[in-house]
């Protein structure tokens, strides 16, 4: 465990191991995770009892009485199952280990257990699979990365950044007030916005792509006017710009149509269903080319009737699908039959 700077810090961990483990640590085990000396796990006995119900078992180890334990959280059953279905889309959506988020998710089902001990069963289930090395990449830049962010945001400090650049590889170096951080579940990624100097706006970098960073002394204001619900309403993902919104149509085969209607996919689509049973989807989107993963998943079953740069994007990528798995496709829009189907599947 982390080594805490401060009394308040400790006391917390201590709170945290205790609810964790409901057999109690003694005083030994305690000082070792804190990397304190047990006299100092001694001395906080009074305020451990005062404040979390901290009593001795007969074996000599400190318990939290959960019977006199105060949950901090107010929440209904329904909340706690909204919580734990953002819990679970993070622990499916997330490849890093960031022990942060399994200590919060475990302080979290510690605090439901009264209310909603099944709930807080499997939300103690998730804080493991949070912590399993066999399920986590462990990045210690990127943790360190995220940390630095996290402490700057707070403290409203500037950091000086070394980002990759996607395309070239090569790594530049800014200075930069970060505004908000964005996770990205397609990607499993997040993102963090902010004023980058150069070129003196507002720009995104990709936390992943961060190799190197320093908190500096200078502080910043995040201008009133920024509001990222704003700038982030158009795009289909992260992806913002500052021209006019794209609109896009795209047409859904019938075997489809009732899978495309039970999710809401943008905040502007507008669904139509048509006499054969197709769907016309419309949406205005900030950034086309961020949606080509998730046209290209419905594969067959989509057609792109615009924007036309989308639509002839995705007509060179089905051209060249079609060379890769042995079609001779021709220039025209009639397809070169010269490889049958019975060709194709060797029949």
């Amino acid at each position: 465990m982390e080594k805490a700077s401060t009394k308040t810090e400790r006391l917390s961990q201590i709170e945290a191991l205790l609810l964790a483990h409901p057999e109690g640590l003694s005083q030994a085990e305690l000082a070792r995770r804190l990397r304190v000396h047990r006299s100092t796990i001694y001395r906080y006995l009074p305020e451990l009892t005062h404040q979390y119900g901290v009593y001795e078992t007969e074996d000599g180890r400190l318990a939290i009485d959960r019977s006199r334990y105060l949950n901090r959280v107010r929440l209904t059953l329904h909340e706690a199952m909204a919580l734990f279905l953002a819990v679970r889309m993070m622990v499916r959506r997330t490849d890093r280990y960031y022990p942060h988020a399994a200590s919060a998710v475990r302080k979290l089902g510690a605090a439901l257990e009264r209310l909603a001990p099944f709930i807080s069963q499997h939300m103690a289930c998730a804080a493991e699979e949070m912590d399993d090395p066999a399920d986590r990449r462990d990045d210690p830049l990127y943790l360190e990365v995220l940390e630095t962010l996290t402490l700057a945001w707070s403290e409203r400090r500037k950091v000086r950044v070394w980002h990759q650049h996607e395309k070239t590889g090569r790594v530049y170096e800014y200075v930069f007030a970060p505004y908000f951080i964005e996770p990205y579940p397609v990607g499993q990624t997040a993102h963090v916005i902010g004023y980058r100097e150069p070129p003196g706006a507002i720009r995104t970098f990709k936390i992943e792509r961060i190799r190197r960073i320093e908190k500096l002394p200078q502080t910043y204001e995040i201008p009133p006017d920024f509001d990222p619900r704003a700038l982030l309403a158009d795009a289909w993902g992260i992806w913002y710009t500052d021209e006019e919104p794209v609109e896009v149509v795209l047409k859904f085969h019938p075997r489809v149509a009732h899978r495309v209607r039970e999710t809401r996919w943008h905040r502007s689509e507008q669904v139509e269903e048509l006499p054969d049973g197709s769907l016309l989807w419309r949406a205005r989107v900030a950034e086309v080319q961020e949606m080509l993963p998730w046209i290209r998943g419905w594969g067959a079953d989509v057609e792109v009737l615009a924007p036309k740069e989308l639509r002839e994007t995705m007509m060179g990528e089905a051209r060249r699908l079609a060379l890769m798995y042995g079609w001779h496709v021709a220039s025209s829009s009639v397809p070169d039959r010269s490889t049958t189907l019975q060709d194709f599947f060797g029949g």
